[in-house]
């Protein structure tokens, strides 16, 4: 059905008269949330290396240019951004360098490496040990890698982007649907907390659209491993010719979102790319990870609200504002969870958490502390009323 989905054995259930009915939501159809979330990061972009070349993507470098952040590097960032009342260490990098990146592999080679991923078990070690909740975005794994990272990691994501064959993933390293498909099966097969998206204005049609939400919703009912999906409009950028979406369309597809997902996954948008305020009425309840230390590196023209600024956000659609961990509560073990919280499935037996993260929720040092209480609603950083 999807491009790439045959080499990955990807089946779905697409019904088209799913994807009919939600092709005529309107905001409408939807209610505004009862609450705003959102969590404290601090943002490590692991590598700039990808093989990867997306038309709209500044992230990624060219091998004579790409970097790779040194554990000291990456140990003084975590370490600022604990300092900070940051939950989550939110690590970034493009998929898999390629042969082309023969400094980045080198680098790897002398640290003792072999692969960038095992590079990121490392990374996440180390955020651990100075008081954060690592959550990775590593672009497309197996369910091996993810196995081999799941110790290390409250929870993981990737963007689906779309399920079009779109001009803008073109090229000879390009990714396709089926790989991201893959990739968010492999999470679910794992039991993996993980995070998704739809990214708005690339070149896909509103049937797209549909299929994608509904690529992501049977998934998760396989699983019930999605935590929440992002809906992302595309910004104009120095490689990119792609005009932003507009307000009407944005408050359409996030009205969609709402419709198309269980009521357990949230919608989220990110509001140092999209006008919040008017889409919260829409189904919006998540805000995202923004950080106090860091820039947004994916989207670096583009800086992060102030607390304040996303307070205001709340306030505006008449609503609470919530900070939350990087994992979302019902993947939490009871005890670190509301009484009046959803439970998912085995999370009391260690289905979703492993030893080292729920080690330093349970942790009696001041980041336990900080992190438990954000948990119960209680975080030390008290939201500006």
């Amino acid at each position: 059905m999807f491009v790439g989905a045959d080499q990955y054995d990807i089946e779905l259930d697409i019904d088209p008269d799913d994807a009919e009915r939600l092709l005529a939501v309107t905001p409408d159809d939807v209610s505004a949330p009862t609450s705003l979330s959102f969590s404290r990061n601090v943002f490590i972009p692991l590598t700039t290396a990808c093989r990867y070349t997306c038309t709209y993507c500044t992230y990624y470098d060219v091998p004579s240019e790409a970097t790779l952040m040194s554990p000291e590097e990456i140990r003084e960032a975590v370490t600022v951004g604990a300092d900070a009342g940051c939950t989550e260490a939110l690590f970034t990098f493009g998929d898999d360098p390629d042969a082309r990146y023969a400094e980045i592999h080198r680098q790897l080679d002398e640290w003792g490496y072999d692969t960038i991923r095992d590079y990121l078990y490392r990374a996440c070690e180390i955020a651990l040990e100075e008081g954060l909740l690592p959550h990775s975005n590593p672009g497309d794994l197996t369910r091996e890698s993810f196995e081999k990272l799941a110790p290390v990691n409250a929870s993981m994501g990737v963007m689906l982007e779309t399920t079009a064959d779109v001009d803008a993933h073109s090229g000879n390293r390009r990714k396709t649907p089926g790989q991201r498909l893959n990739t968010i099966r492999a999470a679910g097969e794992v039991g993996m907390p993980f995070t998704t998206g739809i990214l708005v204005g690339i070149g896909e049609t509103w049937r797209d659209r549909a299929e994608s939400l509904l690529a992501i919703r049977d998934l998760h009912e396989r699983y019930g491993h999605v935590q929440e999906v992002i809906v992302q409009n595309v910004v104009p950028n120095e490689r990119s010719s792609f005009e932003r979406p507009s307000l009407e369309t944005m408050r359409r597809v996030v009205s969609m979102a709402r419709v198309a997902l269980p009521e357990e996954i949230s919608v989220q948008v990110p509001p140092n790319l999209s006008n919040a305020t008017e889409l919260v009425e829409c189904g919006v309840d998540d805000l995202g990870g923004v950080s106090p230390v860091t820039d947004d590196y994916i989207n670096p023209d583009y800086k992060w609200p102030a607390l304040r600024e996303l307070a205001d956000i709340a306030d505006t659609a008449g609503v609470p504002l919530r900070e939350r961990l990087p994992v979302y509560n019902r993947f939490l073990p009871e005890s670190f969870r509301g009484d009046d919280e959803d439970v998912a499935a085995g999370a009391d037996d260690g289905a979703w958490l492993r030893a080292p993260i729920a080690d330093r929720l349970r942790s009696d040092d001041v980041h336990g502390k900080r992190l438990r209480g954000v948990a119960h609603g209680d975080g030390p950083l008290a939201v500006p009323k």
